[in-house]
């Protein structure tokens, strides 16, 4: 017999309140099995994890907002397209005022143009990025990110003074041999006499 699955998540346990609220819009929608988790949408999510693996063909999986169930668009369709598999269909609870579920023909078109429409604020966003460098470069304000090894710089000074060697100095900062030596001004004959001796 065909199942209604709830799935309900938090990301902190501060948000107790907000659990319990999808718990029991999940069970006044028929949800006779819940899933629930405090934990980020960046993190290993268990129990959707579980809940993925108990649906069967015929069964439906709740969630009250699509931010419950996937952290980006690409995360939402994989997960979609893996319940599809299984001839199990998404309900959404609340999507902007309305329903949303994949089992109906309405439902599977908002789901594509909710795909479609991310993936183009997504493209607009990067390019917007792009003329924004490009405008900081040609008004010499962007430099980029600092790498790594010119951040510790003073230390590789700091360690070659105490006498440290440049192979001991990369091990002990996590940085290249190489930018050890560019850091000390020395060149490829050093870094080839290190290596000899």
């Amino acid at each position: 017999m065909a199942m209604l699955v709830g799935y309900a998540r938090t990301s902190t346990a501060e948000q107790e309140a907000g659990l319990e609220a999808q718990r029991r819009d999940l069970e006044a929608a028929g949800c006779t099995k819940l899933f629930a988790e405090r934990v980020s949408s960046v993190a290993k999510r268990a129990q959707l994890e579980a809940a993925l693996e108990f649906v069967r063909a015929g069964d439906a999986l709740v969630v009250t907002r699509l931010d419950r169930l996937a952290r980006s668009v690409a995360d939402l369709l994989a997960t979609v397209a893996r319940l599809q598999a299984k001839g199990v269909r998404l309900r959404v609870l609340q999507m902007g005022g309305a329903e949303l579920d994949t089992g109906t023909p309405t439902g599977k078109l908002m789901l594509t143009m909710l795909g479609a429409i991310a993936e183009f604020e997504r493209g607009l966003m990067l390019e917007r990025q792009r003329e924004g460098i490009a405008k900081a470069k040609a008004e010499g304000k962007y430099r980029g990110r600092v790498p790594t090894a010119r951040r510790q710089a003073e230390d590789v000074r700091r360690l070659k003074a105490e006498g440290v060697r440049p192979v001991e100095i990369a091990r002990r900062l996590g940085i290249g041999r190489a930018s050890v030596y560019r850091i000390l001004g020395e060149g490829p004959a050093a870094a080839q006499r290190e290596r000899a001796s």
